[in-house]
């Protein structure tokens, strides 16, 4: 199929078990697309493909740790074996862990970096071959969006390792995106403000009272992968309209 006509796409996205990955992938089921999610919790993924069946769609739930290779390996194997073609990822995928530099855990730094960017590579290293195999009408083989964060554009104090992995992506994104581009894969990142999800409290934080909802930034993926196919958003940045 050619997009951006979304029924039946098949939309992969990482970090589908709760809060942006949810909503995303119910945006895009409510669009006609065939959504599979990754993510560690099979419990959450379950609570995702019922919103998303609620939703009118389809979900295929596969359990993979991203920073893990042989498990994502397996994923994609399993992704390739139940559905076959990949028009759409979305890495989105993500975790933060805050602290003073000096008192920041090599673990957690490891973490965040294992997830964060080198989960978004393992990820994007096996779509691109199964986009660029896509059949298509038009001159988009493929999309792929990668989540990243403000973090990604400001640092901050004691985000000295969220940062670091958000810039990085940054760097990866428009590096595949010049990479991609003349090979008809688009590529897009978001670059979101406080989203209204567990996140703020998961890395012992408190939220923005004033926070995006998740389903708002869902909806800026969306936009991205609907453009016309002449048309390509490199990236998008979000911030909630209220300050403090």
């Amino acid at each position: 199929m050619s997009l951006p006509d979304l029924s039946g796409a098949s939309v992969l996205i990482t970090g589908a078990s709760r809060g942006l990955g949810r909503s995303i992938a119910v945006l895009f089921a409510q669009r006609g697309a065939h959504v599979t999610g990754l993510a560690r919790s099979a419990d959450d993924l379950a609570e995702t493909g019922r919103e998303v069946e609620a939703a009118g769609g389809t979900f295929l739930p596969i359990e993979a740790d991203l920073t893990v290779g042989e498990s994502v390996l397996g994923a994609f194997e399993t992704f390739e074996r139940e559905v076959g073609r990949l028009d759409v990822l979305v890495n989105n995928a993500g975790l933060g862990r805050f602290a003073p530099v000096d008192e920041l855990s090599l673990d957690d730094w490891n973490r965040q970096v294992d997830l964060n960017l080198t989960g978004v590579f393992r990820a994007t290293r096996q779509a691109v071959p199964m986009m660029l195999a896509n059949e298509s009408a038009g001159i988009v083989k493929g999309h792929i969006v990668n989540v990243a964060s403000i973090a990604g554009l400001i640092g901050n104090p004691q985000l000295s390792a969220y940062n670091a992995t958000k810039f990085g992506l940054r760097g990866f994104s428009e590096s595949t995106m010049k990479e991609l581009r003349p090979k008809g894969i688009r590529v897009t990142c978001i670059y979101p403000g406080s989203i209204d999800t567990e996140f703020a409290s998961d890395a012992g934080r408190e939220g923005n009272p004033h926070a995006m909802t998740a389903e708002s930034v869902a909806a800026s993926v969306l936009h991205a992968v609907e453009m016309p196919e002449g048309t390509l958003v490199s990236e998008i940045v979000m911030r909630p309209m209220q300050v403090g």
